[in-house]
């Protein structure tokens, strides 16, 4: 009886089902599931490892909305007026609220992409190809509001 409650209370403090930085690090670099795990499985799109350029695009995505949004405070301070209706509206309320919900939609954004990475739009191409298009429309953008912020300086 006694062996059986000592197991039982090893087993309760390294409980490997704790979440911790040890699970974030093994999830990420040991998750078991890359790809499908039968052949019939078309429909199952989600799986537990993605390319790494995915992380690569979801964070230079997130990366250059924040300098989007501290280019496009300073280029109003100097005059330049947004032309983004919706963004407009927010800016009104404040920049913080502009800051803060800016970031709130491009990241539910990314992340919604990323866990939809291996399905299809339309059943024509991947919606993971739209986090490389918002990645190029956002590098676009920063180096157009740089250039603009050079000329008013």
């Amino acid at each position: 009886m006694e062996w059986s409650e000592a197991t039982a209370d090893q087993r309760a403090a390294q409980d490997r089902r704790e979440f911790g930085w040890r699970t974030v690090f093994f999830g990420f670099t040991r998750s078991r599931r890359h790809v499908f795990r039968r052949n019939d499985e078309t429909d199952v799109l989600f799986i537990d490892w993605h390319h790494p350029w995915l992380f690569f695009l979801a964070v230079g995505t997130m990366l250059m909305s924040c300098i989007d949004a501290f280019m496009t405070l300073q280029l109003i301070d100097r005059g330049m007026v947004e032309i983004n209706p919706v963004m407009a509206a927010v800016l009104g309320q404040g920049t913080s609220y502009f800051a803060i919900s800016k970031m709130l939609m491009t990241g539910t954004g990314i992340l919604v992409l990323v866990f939809l990475a291996r399905a299809r739009f339309m059943n024509r191409m991947r919606t993971g190809l739209f986090l490389t298009g918002f990645f190029s429309f956002y590098a676009c953008l920063v180096c157009y509001e740089f250039v603009f912020l050079l000329k008013v300086l």
